[in-house]
Formats: C-alpha cells, sequence, structure tokens
C-alpha cells in the first residue's frame, strides 16, 4: 500500500493541521462520501476519516472545478497507455478558480502515468490538488476516469451537527484510536461561533453520541478557512 507521506500528503488542506504522522495510507470510501485512511504514529495506527463539504449556495463553484479537472483528465488520456482511475482526494476550490492551468495538472498526470506499472498508485501533486492516479490494466490506448468525492450541504448552516453526525457513526464501535474530520471547502464556513443554536445543536449531538455509541472515543475536528476547532475539547487549532 502506498504511504502516501512521501508524496507530501500533509501538505494538503486535510492533514496539515493534523498531527505529524509517520505513515498515511489511503483505504477508499465508507458510507456515502467519507473516506478512510489510516494514519500511523510511533507505531500507533490511527483510523482517519473525512467528509469534505460546500455548502449548496457555492455548489457552482465546485461544479467550474470539476470541469477543469475533467478537462485534464480528457487531455491526459489521449498521451497515456493504459486503464487509469484518477481519485480526487481534495483540492482548494476557491484557490484553483482563480489560479488553476489545466495543462500543468495534464503535465502531472502524464508524467506520473509513464511511471504507474499495472496495479500501482502514485501520489499526484498539482498546487492544491492531491489525488490518487492508479493504472488498472496496460493498454495500447489511454483512459483516464475521474473519481470525486464532495458533499454539498443542502440544509441550513444550524444543521451543521447533522454532518458530524454522519461522520461518528461511521465511527461507531471502533477498535482503535481515531480521528474525525469535517473538511469544510466553502469560501463562507458552516460553522459560526456566533450561532448560539448551531453551538448548542453541536453540543449536544457530541454530548449524546459519544460516550454511549463509541468505545474509543475519537477526537472530532471541522476545519475551514477560519482554523481547525476540536468539538469534544472545544480547541481552536
Amino acid at each position: 500500500m502506498l504511504n502516501l507521506i512521501n508524496g507530501g500528503i500533509q501538505h494538503s488542506n486535510i492533514f496539515l493541521h493534523m498531527p505529524l504522522f509517520d505513515e498515511i495510507f489511503y483505504e477508499g470510501y465508507l458510507e456515502g462520501k467519507v473516506r478512510k485512511y489510516k494514519a500511523v504514529r510511533e507505531d500507533q495506527s490511527c483510523r482517519f476519516l473525512v467528509l469534505n463539504v460546500i455548502r449548496k449556495d457555492e455548489c457552482i463553484i465546485w461544479d467550474a472545478v470539476q470541469d477543469f479537472l475533467k478537462r485534464s483528465v480528457i487531455e491526459a488520456a489521449v498521451k497515456v497507455r493504459g486503464v487509469y482511475v484518477f481519485d480526487l482526494l481534495t483540492v482548494d476550490i476557491h484557490k484553483e478558480i482563480n489560479t488553476f492551468n489545466l495543462n500543468e495538472l495534464t503535465t502531472v498526470m502524464i508524467n506520473h502515468s509513464q511511471k504507474c506499472q499495472p496495479g500501482q498508485q502514485r501520489l499526484v501533486k498539482y498546487s492544491s490538488v492531491y489525488g490518487l492516479l492508479q493504472k488498472m490494466v496496460h493498454e495500447d490506448w489511454g483512459k483516464i476516469s475521474l473519481k470525486t468525492s464532495v458533499e454539498v450541504f443542502k440544509d441550513k448552516p444550524v444543521f451543521l451537527d447533522l454532518l458530524v453526525k454522519q461522520l461518528i457513526k461511521n465511527f461507531e464501535f471502533s477498535h482503535d484510536p481515531g480521528i474525525l474530520l469535517l473538511n469544510d471547502l466553502s469560501q463562507s464556513p458552516l460553522f459560526d461561533p456566533q450561532d448560539a443554536l448551531q453551538q448548542e445543536r453541536l453540543h449536544k449531538m457530541i454530548e449524546a453520541q459519544i460516550p454511549k455509541a463509541i468505545e474509543f472515543p475519537p477526537e472530532v475536528y471541522i476545519q475551514d478557512k477560519n482554523g481547525v476547532r476540536e468539538l469534544l475539547s472545544q480547541t481552536v487549532i
């Protein structure tokens, strides 16, 4: 399995504010759009769950960035040999809407494809884009399938606790230490410390869910452009 540390994944907007790990491995999807990683620090493994989210009224920007990515993938597919999957792990949506260069990402993907054997993965990094390129089989022609995973939050921000609850549900009955990260990619963050009702709902949900349902209480973070907060301890990073 590919150790993503070697490709610089800790500089991504997922792991930048998290503890420094020795190893990070991607293990795919859980329910819905929740992604699972295995992180190791000092020989202690940790289950790391991430849900990337954007508010509904900013979805048009995410659609535009997806279109940029699709065009890069199509351009790269013309010059690769084999069948590939490019799984987007994360991207700074609002940065790339202004700075994305289609040709640069295309070139990076082509260069990585040339070093991939069937079954192998490589971590592709371009600007704020981090994704896994996997070669499925070798062919004389090229095809790259794009996978993305961003939850579009359609409710009002006051109901942010519903997203956090979704993450916690995926962690029930775990026998390993864990970190749960709600990674808000919105320009206008969903988390609002001035929204008393939102904060009350988050507090009650955490109080109700963590002690009763989980044998090993995880660290629960909400991350956005304004910083990172750990909900159990109310710590701001």
